[in-house]
């Protein structure tokens, strides 16, 4: 449930409920508002005289119950749409961010041509994998924390945020030694002790919906982040496996409009993925923003015909620099800037 907050109410009103909570064993996330001031109240078990009780106390306005199972991420605790910084680039609020780069980090030359490449185009930031899950172990995994520095080198170049893949909770405060934004990839968006602790850290994070997983359990995932006292969640549709073979996943808009209507953060798209084919990237990304995606995820390399890992969905710089004119002005279109 929720507490609503009357304007005006001091703080030692707050103070007041959140103590009341810590006698149930509940928690109290207090969230303030453009309109209104509310505590979202968690826990395994909320007594049933809770609400009744709640509205006795001072400066509270009325409660209200959630039905949703999951809380934080709801709009009803917070109506207005949350802007989520990444180290000064802004994700939600009406702009439309794109994050690009190659699927890989392979070496020192590659990801800085491709940096400056899709700098120039106009990304507003890099992307770049150096831990990679793959369905073979045989296929190329990443350079580790060689890649991570050279990400950073990029970075240093460029100016572009890095957002890379963090894949165990070991490896967590090593790639947020580097890292602006932290990426939960598909196969990691259930990995609960992951999600934990990448919200214990309070950076941005970018979740990416799991290959089977339903909109409500890609919700509750982002709840295990936010619940840590992180808010800077970024939702990522990647597509999700169906029967279809034509494309390597099935890109499920509707989980772009669905999500940005019941949850306040942020959602971006990911149509590399979700088509897995790089001729289907523009149509897709397009689409997307139509959607109401706050932005898009798109894998570019400089030669992808000898990339290491998923060259056959990478758009190269000459695709990409044609793509970002299109995205403005669809963007442009439905009141919403680049």
């Amino acid at each position: 449930m929720i507490v609503i907050m009357q304007t005006g109410s001091t703080r030692a009103d707050i103070d007041a409920v959140l103590e009341r909570l810590k006698e149930y064993d509940l928690q109290g996330h207090l969230t303030v508002g453009a309109e209104r001031t509310v505590v979202a109240v968690v826990g395994a078990t909320i007594p049933p005289t809770l609400r009744e009780e709640m509205e006795h106390f001072r400066g509270v306005k009325g409660t209200v119950r959630i039905t949703q199972p999951y809380k934080l991420v709801s709009r009803e605790v917070r109506p207005e749409d949350t802007i989520v910084d990444v180290r000064g680039v802004k994700v939600g609020g009406g702009s439309v961010a794109v994050i690009a780069g190659p699927c890989s980090v392979e070496s020192e030359e590659q990801i800085i041509e491709t940096a400056r490449v899709v700098r120039e185009a106009g990304a507003t930031m890099l992307r770049g994998g150096a831990f990679k899950p793959r369905s073979s172990p045989y296929t190329f995994r990443g350079l580790g924390e060689l890649g991570l520095k050279l990400l950073a080198q990029a970075r240093e170049e460029t100016g572009l945020p890095i957002v890379t893949e963090v894949m165990t909770p070991g490896d967590v405060d090593l790639v947020a030694r580097y890292a602006d934004m932290l990426q939960i990839g598909a196969r990691n968006m259930q990995n609960y002790q992951l999600l934990e602790e990448v919200g214990r850290t309070g950076m941005p994070v970018l979740l990416k919906r799991g290959l089977s997983a339903t909109i409500e359990e890609w919700l509750l995932s982002a709840e295990y982040v936010i619940a840590q006292g992180n808010p800077n969640v970024i939702l990522c549709e990647r597509g999700i496996r169906t029967f279809e073979t034509a494309t390597r996943n099935t890109m499920d808009l509707n989980a772009v409009a669905v999500a940005k209507r019941r949850t306040h953060l942020p959602v971006i798209a990911d149509p590399s993925h979700g088509t897995g084919k790089w001729y289907l990237v523009e149509p897709l990304a397009l689409a997307s923003i139509a959607a109401g995606a706050d932005g898009v995820i798109l894998e570019v390399h400089p030669d992808p015909d000898r990339a290491k890992s998923d060259g056959g969905q990478s758009l190269n710089p000459e695709n990409f620099a044609a793509l970002m004119p299109k995205i403005a002005a669809v963007a442009g279109a439905i009141g919403r800037g680049r």
